[in-house]
């Protein structure tokens, strides 16, 4: 029996806040996937053989605005994007489009209502936020989520956005990114037994992350431990506002930015920092966290976690066993708890043990990749199944024969 080809469809591939995508992809066994993107970024990070670049239209100035002013169309269509891709897809013999991210879902609603073959659309946090300069955002996830079989979403959290948002609960499926174990070795944490606790927050630097709030608490823990760190690693715009809350605060010194780190780099940090801190927020916009990757890879590790009741942050960090949780924007509350676990270094240790375990039990890669090529399957036989009614649809009154006029009916 062949296997189900699928095309993995990503805009850009890949940013390198995507490394969790890269995993989901590559994992595939037992369905054939390619990726179409219109762009190619980090290929050096992310090596991926079959790629099919999608190439911009020949502009034709005449049908475009035909097609633009006159007929309305909607921009994938008089861009001659829609072409491209049928073509593309029907070359390659795909069966099912994979389509990351919500936005690009509602960019490609036109092809997918117009394609032969199913598609499936996964949110991943920043997708189910509304956007000012698009006030008509969320009729048309409602539209896309009528067009389509299945909606994965990667936590519960995001499950329950996407149900208020008008997604049948019925279509959505839990897409959880699985963490490859064996390239994070655990390591029994020890408290340094000179003060020097070194916190780690890895991110990008951007609102939702709270590193604000971050800061803040760790300016309160340092003042009775002045030989601690806190190292965050990432990049972002947050940069120069967050250099100068830590010189505001009195805690440059102490507060060093890494930069992007590549994953050897970043795994040699996890196993120098004894705690990890990712106070995640709700920013106005609602662009809100499905479960961050970089918590699932310290806990992998062995390191304890000290976050917020944020998005799929509780469905990662069991309260009380792996970590500590408190609510959002409260950077007291998490400066006391930071207090409290460097206050019991036994604790802090199991706790850590405790949190590698946890990952292994429900983070494993292997398990979720399965998962995903089940929801590949099950799509399209729901598409078969779907095809199959309207083919065989009776209507329940058959319509009145024709009749010209002044010809009597036989």
């Amino acid at each position: 029996m062949s296997k189900l080809v699928v095309a993995s469809y990503c805009t850009t591939f890949l940013k390198s806040e995507m490394l969790h995508i890269y995993r989901q992809v590559t994992a595939l066994r037992e369905v054939q996937t390619f990726v179409m993107t219109k762009k190619k970024q980090n290929t050096d990070r992310f090596p991926f053989d079959d790629i099919e670049l999608i190439p911009p239209p020949r502009r034709n100035p005449l049908r475009h605005g035909w097609l633009k002013f006159v007929e309305r169309q909607p921009p994938i269509v008089y861009r001659g994007e829609y072409q491209l891709l049928a073509d593309l897809l029907q070359r390659r013999g795909a069966d099912l489009m994979h389509i990351y991210f919500g936005h690009t879902g509602v960019h490609l609603l036109p092809f997918i209502r117009c394609w032969n073959k199913p598609c499936i659309v996964s949110f991943h946090g920043a997708d189910v936020m509304l956007k000012a300069e698009s006030p008509d955002y969320a009729a048309k996830l409602r539209k896309v989520f009528d067009s389509v079989p299945l909606v994965l979403a990667r936590s519960r959290s995001l499950e329950r956005r996407l149900v208020r948002l008008g997604c049948p609960p019925e279509k959505i499926r839990i897409n959880r990114t699985g963490i490859p174990l064996a390239q994070f070795p655990v390591l029994r944490r020890v408290g340094p037994p000179d003060g020097q606790w070194k916190f780690l927050q890895a991110c990008r630097l951007i609102p939702k992350k709270g590193l604000m709030t971050c800061l803040r608490a760790f300016a309160i823990f340092h003042r009775n431990n002045p030989r601690s760190q806190l190292l965050i690693a990432g990049k972002g715009p947050l940069q120069p506002a967050l250099e100068a809350l830590a010189t505001e605060l009195g805690v440059r010194p102490f507060v060093h930015f890494t930069g992007f780190l590549s994953q050897p780099e970043l795994l040699e940090l996890y196993h120098r920092c004894h705690i990890f801190l990712h106070p995640s927020e709700m920013p106005a916009d609602e662009n809100q966290e499905g479960i961050p990757n970089s918590i699932l890879e310290a806990m992998a590790t062995g390191m304890p976690v000290l976050a917020t009741r944020h998005g799929g942050i509780p469905e990662a960090v069991e309260e009380g066993r792996c970590g500590i949780l408190v609510e959002e924007r409260d950077h007291e509350a998490l400066a006391a708890e930071m207090q409290k676990i460097t206050r019991t270094p036994h604790s802090f240790s199991e706790m850590g043990i405790l949190a590698s375990e946890s990952v292994a039990l429900h983070f494993e890669q292997g398990h979720h990749t399965a998962a995903l090529e089940a929801h590949y399957r099950e799509a399209a036989a729901l598409a078969k199944q779907a095809d199959l009614r309207e083919r065989t649809a009776v209507p329940l009154v058959a319509p009145a024969p024709f009749q010209q006029e002044g010809v009597p009916a036989k």
